[in-house]
């Protein structure tokens, strides 16, 4: 039974969290989701001070942002086992608009992308999400990991620098100045947390590879007689403290300037979402609701810069922890932010002796990650026109910005299809078609002298439509009937009608008749609500090919000189 149209669009926005609990929890289901919930918080304990220092802020903003965005996020969101938080995808954004605008700009336009992505949910954009091109989503992801690793050189050497630059050129010319400052201790530190953490991944998947080598870190750092910069030294005290409401200067005035690191933060965290979400699907054989989901990304992000966080979304990575560590529902995603928050109140203490090397090895290994060089390759092997694409997106990502990127990306990539959707469109002549239509070739003979005969295979679009006006061009004398066969196109544009009109009043310029011949679905609606209409005189439609070639017979009778 099909539900009426206004229930079955709210129906799109219900929260997973309600379909679950209508549907049945018990006890077992709860234990479950609490002992999935805890292992995921301390996969994104470490993880979220790290992505915090990383973006240009304090660590315990990262953690607000996973308790804030993280909590809502399961709680409002239309995916059953997604894990909110901050990623790194966000990073080099946050620290250019932090640089550029300061905090208070950052809380602005994170509200604003809240904004955005509410609008969206509720307009239905998350299923276009599904045509994001590929080698645009591989191209500013793996630009991304470049941007994250090159953030990471300098606590990973230990290098002495009062400021880091915000673009990469910048940063790797300040390396290279500062490289006598380089720290055998920090060096030491990274180097140890990267070999513990690959090696506990590959022979010990299940342990949290992260917050081991973050504590032991801290550990060899609090007993060896070396100085390595922690937490502690650069930030002070994490406060042990719930987040709190925070509402400061924010440069409002400025709304046109961030609108579109705000539009970037939108699609970040509208595209990793329901990445993220589908990702779940394919391990659960559930079903999310990308409106929905969308919606509850835009409440998580306005929720989290009201209580001191950064821009939020679904986080692959532990999602699939969620998933693997026996998660059931959205109480998962829920239990983690509380069990982050207790480890606020009751670790802060101890957060303070956690080295930055040993945070900047834990980023490293997230960039490579994140960078998917397989998938790299692999569409480096692709088209050359994707190949430019992917080059071009990874390229601007690094260079400039991830807002440039995305950009110039989906323009390219926008061509791109256009033209080889053009390059597919065929527009053949009635001797060229019979030959792979045998059923028809007898049909040829019928063709009265003076007739003509063209078929369009594929969509008759805007990048088209200059390729229909050449066809008469062909001929040195204009025919006295065309027949345009259309049974192979299955849609038309507003552009395809305009050149089909043009082309009609250029018929009856010259006095040829034209005859449409097996429009049908979607072409004939367009052609009917934009009034081209059959007039019985220059302009017809046929059924089907036969049809269309007696009515070219009777029209040449009509029009033959006595």
């Amino acid at each position: 039974m099909r539900l009426p149209p206004l229930i079955e669009w709210q129906k799109q926005f219900e929260p997973k969290l309600l379909t679950v609990l209508r549907q049945g929890y018990g006890l077992s289901d709860l234990r479950r989701d609490l002992l999935a919930g805890l292992t995921v918080a301390i996969v994104a304990l470490p993880l979220a001070m790290a992505l915090a220092i990383a973006s240009g802020t304090t660590p315990e903003k990262g953690l607000h942002t996973a308790i804030i965005a993280g909590f809502l996020i399961s709680f409002l969101g239309g995916s059953r086992l997604q894990i909110g938080g901050p990623t790194a995808a966000f990073i080099p954004v946050v620290f250019t608009v932090i640089t550029q605008f300061g905090y208070g700009g950052m809380v602005l336009c994170t509200m604003m992308a809240g904004v955005l992505l509410i609008v969206a949910g509720l307009l239905r954009l998350g299923t276009l999400m599904k045509f994001m091109p590929q080698p645009v989503i591989t191209g500013f992801t793996a630009g991304i990991a470049v941007s994250i690793f090159s953030s990471q050189v300098k606590d990973l050497l230990g290098l002495e620098i009062d400021e880091l630059a915000p673009d990469f050129i910048g940063r790797w010319t300040a390396y290279g100045e500062h490289i006598d400052s380089l720290s055998v201790a920090a060096i030491a530190v990274a180097g140890a947390c990267l070999i513990l953490i690959v090696g506990l991944r590959r022979w010990r998947p299940a342990v949290p590879g992260f917050l081991i080598a973050v504590v032991g870190a801290a550990l060899v750092c609090s007993v060896l007689p070396y100085s390595v910069d922690t937490i502690g030294s650069r930030f002070g005290d994490i406060p042990a403290a719930l987040p709190s409401f925070s509402f400061p200067n924010i440069p409002f005035d400025r709304v046109l300037e961030l609108l579109p690191s705000a539009f970037t933060i939108a699609f970040l965290a509208g595209v990793e979402s329901l990445l993220s979400a589908v990702v779940a699907d394919g391990m659960t054989g559930g079903r999310h609701r990308s409106n929905g989901e969308l919606v509850a990304q835009g409440v998580a992000n306005i929720g989290s810069a009201l209580f001191g966080g950064l821009p939020a979304t679904g986080a692959i990575a532990r999602t699939a922890v969620n998933i693997r560590s026996g998660g059931r529902s959205p109480v998962s995603g829920i239990s983690h932010a509380l069990f982050l928050l207790i480890f606020m109140l009751l670790l802060t203490p101890w957060m303070r002796y956690v080295p930055l090397p040993a945070l900047a090895a834990v980023l490293v290994v997230v960039a490579w990650q994140m960078s998917d060089a397989s998938a790299f390759r692999h569409l480096l092997k692709g088209p050359l026109g994707d190949r430019v694409v992917l080059l071009l997106t990874f390229v601007l990502t690094i260079a400039f910005d991830l807002t440039v990127a995305i950009q110039a990306g989906l323009v390219l990539a926008a061509f791109l299809f256009m033209h080889r959707m053009s390059e597919a469109v065929q527009m053949q002549s009635h001797a060229g078609t019979l030959e792979s239509e045998p059923e028809e070739s007898d049909q040829r003979a019928l063709l009265p002298p003076g007739v003509e005969a063209f078929q369009i295979t594929g969509p008759l679009f805007f990048a088209v439509t200059n390729r229909l006006d050449e066809v008469l061009n062909q001929f040195p004398d204009a025919p006295r009937v065309f027949i345009l066969r259309m049974r192979l196109v299955p849609m038309i544009d507003a552009s395809g009608v305009t050149a089909l009109g043009h082309f009609h009043h250029r018929c009856q310029r010259q006095g040829t008749r034209l005859i449409l011949s097996g429009v049908h679905g979607q072409p004939l609606q367009i052609l009917q609500q934009m009034k081209f209409f059959d007039d019985g005189i220059s302009l017809r439609f046929a059924n089907d090919f036969a049809h269309a070639i007696a009515m070219a017979g009777e029209a040449w009778a009509e029009a033959k000189p006595a």
